[in-house]
């Protein structure tokens, strides 16, 4: 079975990456990308959570490519988990797919624009699993206290709070890092999404485009500020990549900026 996430779920004292492609393209893909961050986390000593979506149902054209679906996407996450030994999150927009997707992967996320959405998030509860709760970008910080409600309320309270960037004006995000601080009044891990923060969303007209040149310098503030954990959309060519290309990173500069983030996170602890 894979690391069981929740050692550093409830223990907040070591730094760890979910990280993996927006989108499974294909199972090649996620193998591939899965293979090269685990093996870049275990010489660093950092966990590792792999993340991909089954269906990204939210992209800014109906032509966009939103992925394999919930069968065939599950089977490649099964794939990394069982075969990479990774513990592994996605993506859940629905009551039944959370059900579904439960039995697959250790971590069910609710996307950023359903964080409201009561059902979804006391479904994903209900299962048991790690729910990680990413901050709307139309919520401030203290409005996430009540969905992280929401799941408590089923008895789970094996949470953690995403923070991703808020919107500011049309087609651009900005990130308020006294988030990190107020949302850790929940007591509950925070993560910083560095790659969506820097997302420009449905900047291309009909798709999103993205900053990634900000991506290490937000990450390596929002360590600074506190967050427990990171989240890294990555791809072995991300200029080419079917969703995200435009704030996603490229694998190979990974490991560098997770040693500068351990550097800091150290810093902070002695």
């Amino acid at each position: 079975m894979p690391l069981d996430v929740t050692q550093y779920c409830l223990q907040r004292d070591r730094l760890f990456l979910i990280g993996g492609p927006c989108v499974i393209e294909s199972e090649a893909l996620v193998m591939k990308v899965a293979g090269l961050l685990a093996e870049a986390c275990a010489k660093l000593s950092v966990p590792l959570i792999f993340k991909s979506s089954y269906d990204k149902a939210n992209r800014t054209s109906i032509d966009s490519f939103r992925g394999p679906g919930l069968e065939k996407g599950l089977a490649a996450l099964r794939r990394v988990r069982e075969e990479l030994q990774v513990p592994v999150l996605t993506d859940v927009h629905s009551v039944q797919e959370a059900t579904l997707a439960a039995e697959v992967v250790d971590v069910l996320q609710i996307p950023a624009f359903l964080a409201r959405q009561t059902d979804l998030l006391v479904a994903a509860g209900r299962t048991g699993k790690v729910v990680n709760l990413k901050k709307a970008q139309f919520m401030a910080p203290w409005d996430m206290f009540q969905a992280v409600e929401k799941v408590r309320r089923t008895g789970n309270d094996r949470i953690f709070i995403t923070e991703r960037g808020s919107q500011f004006g049309y087609n651009n995000l900005v990130v308020d890092m006294r988030s990190i601080a107020i949302l850790s009044e929940s007591g509950r891990p925070i993560v910083f999404d560095a790659t969506h923060s820097v997302q420009l969303p449905g900047g291309q007209g009909v798709c999103s485009g993205g900053q990634r040149q900000f991506v290490e310098p937000l990450a390596c503030a929002a360590v600074a500020a506190g967050a427990h954990g990171v989240f890294l959309e990555t791809h072995d060519d991300p200029d080419h990549a079917l969703c995200d290309g435009p704030n996603s990173l490229p694998l190979d500069v990974v490991p560098s900026l997770l040693a500068k983030l351990l550097r800091i996170h150290a810093a902070l602890r002695h």
